[in-house]
């Protein structure tokens, strides 16, 4: 063999390698679609994801915390000490969705994120904002279906969005295991028999979701009525404003509230007082820390606010087994071995049956 040929031999050999080794770079991005039907290309190891709205937040904080680049929101007083200690002081980055977004493009680059995740809604304003932005810095950015029946799919999702499939499934099984219960005891009522629940919000409880609203979307899975659901309540968007009379009117069986002005309230109004709920004591106090159970904001943090419903909606059931249930959800989601003292903060007066105030 002489030089030339060893030499051109060489160099087809080297031009194999450099082809190989493009081949093998570009084998590591991969291809996911997201739940918008738009495609999204991971290159490499996900390190950091930079959360687009609360709701998001939330949710990356429930199933990866060390991938967070920050929170969109600063905890605050009690909020902080029931969060996993290492992830609580992550810095506040602000948020790309929703009225008064606070992060601009420039706060993202600087974060150098390998991912920007949104979840929640699918609508084409979320959409568009996803185009653009990735558009502009090039970072993908992965929308997730943030309906509330599709949480275990959302987790999934995640999952092989940032590699970690194996790892979240326990994960999507239990949020299975609690929607799978929740239908059951939606299939045993009997015709008739549902709780009717009226949503108090405000000082006043005067304000409250109607309709299909999110705020209290809860109530169809938990098999109870929601008594301004009916025609002639209106209001913008999810919330109506309501009247004394109207609600007197409905004399629900239970009331609820995620507001401690308005549950001290009730008590004390001689109006409140002729109310069934009332007077049988059936009036709650939703939990709200870290993250609130019942209404807002409007992630998989209101997995747990099944488990309270339950325990309010059935008493005689399933209130033995939530200060358990409430112990295992922040465990597996928010990485929290929760203390007596933390436990009787987060369950505090008001919030189950056998704690609160009757007339």
């Amino acid at each position: 063999m002489n030089k030339f040929h060893r030499l051109s031999v060489f160099v087809v050999r080297l031009m194999m390698g450099l082809a190989l080794v493009g081949w093998a770079g570009m084998a590591r991005a991969e291809t996911f679609q997201d739940s918008a039907g738009r495609t999204v290309a991971i290159a490499g190891p996900v390190g950091k994801v930079f959360p687009a709205g609360p709701p998001a937040s939330i949710f990356l904080y429930m199933l990866a915390p060390d991938l967070m680049a920050g929170w969109t929101r600063a905890p605050r007083g009690a909020e902080w000490g029931l969060l996993a200690p290492a992830y609580a002081d992550l810095p506040t980055i602000g948020r790309l969705t929703g009225r008064g977004g606070s992060a601009n493009l420039e706060t993202v680059l600087a974060v150098k994120p390998d991912l920007i995740l949104d979840y929640g809604s699918m609508k084409r304003t979320y959409v568009s904002l996803a185009d653009r932005v990735q558009a502009q810095i090039n970072i993908p950015y992965a929308l997730i279906d943030g309906r509330f029946e599709k949480i275990a799919d959302a987790i999934r999702a995640v999952g092989r969005l940032i590699g970690r499939a194996q790892a979240l499934e326990p994960k999507a099984r239990e949020a299975e295991r609690i929607m799978a219960e929740l239908k059951a005891v939606r299939d045993a009522l009997p015709a008739g028999k549902a709780p009717r629940v009226y949503y108090g919000r405000g000082a006043d409880g005067l304000q409250t979701g109607v309709g299909g609203s999110i705020n209290v979307e809860l109530l169809k899975y938990a098999g109870a009525v929601n008594v301004a659901a009916g025609e002639g309540v209106g209001g913008r968007g999810n919330l109506a404003s309501v009247s004394i009379e109207q609600v007197l009117a409905w004399d629900p069986d239970v009331i609820l509230t995620t507001d401690p002005n308005f549950y001290d309230r009730v008590w004390a109004d001689a109006v409140w007082q002729r109310m069934r709920a009332v007077r049988a004591g059936r009036v709650y106090l939703s939990p709200t820390l870290p993250f609130g159970w019942f209404d807002r904001p409007p992630s998989a943090n209101r997995l747990i606010g099944l488990r309270w419903l339950l325990a309010v909606l059935y008493p005689e059931r399933y209130n033995a087994e939530l200060e358990a249930e409430t112990r295992r959800f922040y465990r597996l989601f928010y990485h929290l071995d929760l203390s007596d003292a933390q436990l009787a903060q987060v369950l505090g007066p008001g919030t189950r049956p056998g704690t609160g105030r009757s007339k």
